[in-house]
């Protein structure tokens, strides 16, 4: 049993609806859903929706801008909807033809009586698409009943002879009589019979003749042989000698020389990272080749200008009775199909996928694209081509616009005067950067005036938390207590290793609240996304202490393996968690982007997945490498 059938226009004007249980208001939620989610997203790969308990199936019209949705619940397994939806396209488009052409102005005012029609299209759909009851064939259409009876009479003479032949072809060939071998003594003609033994005379000169050929051979291959020479050791890079064990000496350092190692705090900072400091509060966009983009556009202009020049060369013509308006005319009013629009969209596809796109992400989108493009007319002189990339540009500049406000300096601002810290936790998989990115984050928090505690709840991987101690003593290095009025800009709250990341997240917060710190980074150990036992860890941490901004760090070397990153995380923090609403991922930190030139196409994976944002992009392992994402930068960057 269908729930709703509605036609609606793309600019919003509902043209006509059809309740099945009259409930009026039941359609409007989901099909708000459906538009926020999917068509204004360009996620229209697949023409279903899911929303709660309802399963909705909608079919775009590009060329009068409608949109046809039904919806229904998807625990009934329905075979006639897609006939159903087909045929009230074709019947809706005919029947108003004239008007939907007459604008989208006039469509407020005008009535369109369909429901009679629509009554009769689902009685017709849901008698031809019905499951029919198979039974069981006749004598009549089976295979038997077309042999004649010849060819079931049996020659008895004629079976005989094949077999005979068969036989015979197929018996072994006989072998070959082998004569037995029989030993003979070879004999040596006309050499005289003696005994074996020789006079002294002849072995005198067989050693003799011995001796010299030896000689001979000795002198031919003789050759100089190299002098041996004793191994000699290896010179190692910055490997240091007896004369450098002094200042390798490390026992007499101090209590008071544990915070910086043993230096000054001169000696854990160059010259070009105090340089970092006060120049890196505001972090830029992705760098883009400009001079590249204006090649390009400058390219499209000329593209243009010459398409201005065709079509006022085929007007001029068109006014003469020219052959070129006849041209003119079949291709400006030619409607796109999905066989003239699927050979450029399967190299489109290639594209993106070399570009480091999921596989079923780049399918998707050149689904969506199939859907967009479908039915729309062409314009003059236009290509297909052009018309495609232009439309897949559009949807990934969609795709990759965050769709929510991700401003951490406001959030921390808001939080900071109701007198808590703002907490952001980090997870992912194992060798992403997730410390190396907190500490770009940590640099930048400082450099805009905010005092920071870093939470070390990595306790499995060895040498977490002396990473986090070095992280720590270096920025405490480029930010003294005298930049933050007298007090540390930074601190490490750890517990050492094997103990419960929630609980020490949780009094990591609490301290950062008693000694006024702003911000707390949560450092989480990498893990697979198959690892339940540390999966339910991690959903722990993020309920028990619910952190403003959760971030997922992921490489954006990795293809299809972002996507089942993202959707098993997003799966374990939903599966594991005890709380009604669970927390998911709220932003993506994109990682080790300077090490994969244009194959950008990660970005495009985990956005689409999760639909989050990507809020930072690691360029480098400098504290000040860190990026927003460009979007018109990546897009270009994925369509080059």
């Amino acid at each position: 049993m269908l729930d709703f059938f509605s036609i609606f226009s793309k600019g919003g004007i509902v043209l006509w609806c059809y309740t099945f249980q009259g409930v009026k208001a039941s359609f409007t939620e989901p099909i708000n859903a459906l538009i926020k989610t999917v068509l204004l997203q360009e996620r229209g790969g697949t023409s279903h929706f899911t929303h709660g308990a309802l399963q909705m199936q909608y079919k775009l019209d590009n060329e009068f801008e409608l949109i046809f949705v039904v919806g229904y619940q998807k625990v009934l397994t329905l075979l006639y909807v897609d006939k159903l939806i087909t045929d009230v396209h074709r019947d809706f488009r005919d029947r108003y033809r004239q008007k939907l052409l007459d604008g989208s102005l006039s469509w407020i005012t005008l009535n369109f009586s369909y429901d009679n029609q629509f009554s009769i299209l689902r009685s017709n759909a849901e008698v031809k698409g019905s499951k029919k009851v198979t039974t069981m064939r006749t004598f009549d259409k089976s295979e038997k009943s077309k042999k004649t009876i010849k060819s079931m009479t049996i020659d008895k003479n004629k079976d005989a002879k094949d077999a005979e032949i068969k036989k015979k072809t197929n018996s072994p060939k006989p072998e070959k009589a082998v004569k037995p071998s029989v030993e003979v003594p070879a004999v040596q003609p006309n050499v005289p019979e003696s005994n074996n033994t020789l006079d002294p005379d002849a072995i005198a000169r067989n050693r003799e003749a011995l001796a010299k050929r030896a000689a001979a051979s000795k002198a031919k291959g003789k050759k100089t042989a190299p002098k041996k020479t004793g191994k000699s050791a290896r010179v190692w890079q910055n490997g240091g000698n007896a004369k450098d064990a002094e200042s390798l000496d490390r026992s007499g350092i101090t209590n008071k020389d544990v915070l910086t190692n043993g230096h000054s705090h001169d000696d854990n900072v160059t010259a070009e990272q105090k340089n970092w400091v006060n120049t890196s509060s505001k972090i830029q966009d992705l760098e883009i080749d400009e001079d590249e983009i204006l090649e390009e556009e400058e390219y499209e202009d000329e593209d243009e200008d010459v398409e201005e020049d065709m079509e006022e060369q085929a007007n001029t013509k068109k006014s003469s009775g020219g052959i070129f308006s006849m041209f003119r005319g079949l291709v400006g009013s030619k409607a796109l199909t999905k066989e003239a629009l699927q050979p450029v969209l399967n190299s489109m596809r290639d594209h993106l996928i070399g570009k480091n796109v999921a596989a079923d992400i780049a399918e998707k989108m050149c689904d969506s694209v199939a859907n967009k493009l479908e039915g729309k007319m062409v314009g003059t002189f236009s290509t297909i081509a052009s018309t495609v990339k232009q439309s897949l540009n559009e949807s990934l500049v969609l795709i990759l616009t965050p769709k929510r406000r991700v401003d951490i300096l406001r959030d921390v601002l808001e939080t900071q005067r109701a007198g808590k810290p703002y907490v952001i936790t980090f997870c992912g998989v194992n060798g992403v950067g997730k410390s190396t990115n907190l500490a770009k984050i940590c640099f930048w928090l400082m450099e805009n005036g905010f005092r920071v505690m870093i939470a070390a709840c990595d306790t499995f991987r060895a040498g977490a938390v002396e990473q986090l101690r070095t992280h720590k003593t270096r920025l405490h290095t480029l930010h003294p207590p005298s930049m933050h009025g007298g007090r540390d800009g930074v601190n490490l709250f750890e517990k050492g290793y094997g103990k419960d990341a929630a609980g020490i997240a949780m009094q990591a917060i609490n301290a950062a609240r008693e000694q006024r710190y702003d911000v707390v980074l949560v450092d989480t150990a990498g893990r697979m996304q198959d690892n339940e036992p540390l999966m339910r860890s991690l959903a722990k941490l993020i309920t028990v202490n619910s952190p403003d901004l959760v971030l997922f760090v992921g490489e954006a070397l990795v293809g299809n393996e972002a996507v089942d990153q993202l959707v098993k995380f997003n799966q374990a923090l939903a599966d594991y968690s005890n709380a009604e609403n669970p927390r998911s991922i709220d932003g993506i930190v994109l990682t080790k982007f300077d090490t994969i030139d244009d194959k950008v196409g990660a970005a495009i994976s985990m956005t689409y997945t999760t639909g989050q944002p990507i809020v930072f992009v690691g360029t480098g392992q400098s504290y000040p490498d860190l990026r927003r994402l460009n979007a018109k930068a990546v897009v270009h960057a994925l369509l080059k």
